[in-house]
């Protein structure tokens, strides 16, 4: 799945090149994808231009004036900027036509992805008013997530994946963050103490910047999403050499998710 790293890098790539682009027509060939399309779309998109697009967790959001087009990419799904018409494929299942001869194109194999259409504050929407802090943000640090743990049995890496407890967090970066803020994976969050929550912040906020300064750097010109990690030290490396202390990398279920993590490493 896009994590938040990838989607932002998408996100910069599209404002950078479709800000102020008129949209000339809006073709849809799916009627829902986790939810259902609104069939509107081919009708009020067409002659309004792309203010600006704005990040909400995983969530893609395309100010155009009179209301937003919101995308999430869900597990599979990408957004592909062409320049002039190109035959679609099986999984291609949006497209929005501009009128400079651009095409931004929804490609989604297992129609995970979330395509909606809405005026009003975004907020507001049901999907995003429950989604906790954005992790680039001062309102995550330390302090708020000491104190959001506290009285908490859950898993730690399960709660900093939750989006009502901050946005974005999936399960590759929280891999990530949790090994090198050196702490166990599935250690229960309200045991932590403030320093460690502190800690844990901090290198949540770093990998992901360093994913998506690295990802700008060395962003496609066509396929806009895609991993860029600056290295992987646990996430996929289960039974290898923890780069710390070259012992045996675990790897665990949590969540449903693959877990890896080092046990003389992460307390």
């Amino acid at each position: 799945m896009p994590e938040l790293p990838e989607v932002e890098v998408t996100r910069c790539r599209l404002e950078r090149e479709l800000l102020g682009a008129r949209v000339k027509q809006v073709v849809l060939r799916v009627a829902k994808l986790r939810l259902p399309v609104p069939e509107e779309l081919a009708t009020v998109l067409p002659g309004l231009v792309v203010r600006g697009i704005e990040r909400r967790g995983k969530y893609l959001l395309f100010d155009c004036g009179a209301g937003w087009l919101l995308i999430h990419l869900g597990m599979t799904g990408f957004l592909r900027l062409l320049h002039g018409s190109s035959p679609p494929g099986k999984h291609d299942h949006l497209d929005v036509i501009f009128s400079d001869g651009q095409l931004l194109r929804f490609y989604d194999p297992r129609k995970f992805g979330i395509v909606d259409w809405f005026s009003g504050s975004p907020q507001q929407h049901p999907l995003l008013a429950d989604i906790g802090p954005e992790p680039l943000t001062g309102e995550f640090d330390g302090n708020y997530l000491f104190e959001a743990s506290r009285g908490r049995k859950v898993a730690v890496k399960q709660f900093i994946m939750n989006s009502a407890v901050v946005a974005g967090v999936g399960n590759i970066y929280a891999n990530e963050a949790l090994f090198r803020a050196g702490i166990r994976p599935d250690r229960t969050v309200g045991s932590m103490t403030v320093k460690e929550c502190s800690r844990l912040a901090a290198v949540i906020r770093k990998v992901l910047e360093t994913s998506i300064s690295e990802g700008n750097a060395c962003m496609v010109a066509e396929e806009t999403v895609a991993y860029y990690p600056q290295e992987f030290k646990v996430y996929g490396r289960g039974g290898k050499a923890c780069v710390g202390c070259a012992g045996p990398l675990d790897e665990i279920r949590l969540g449903g998710r693959s877990t890896v993590f080092c046990s003389t490493c992460q307390k």
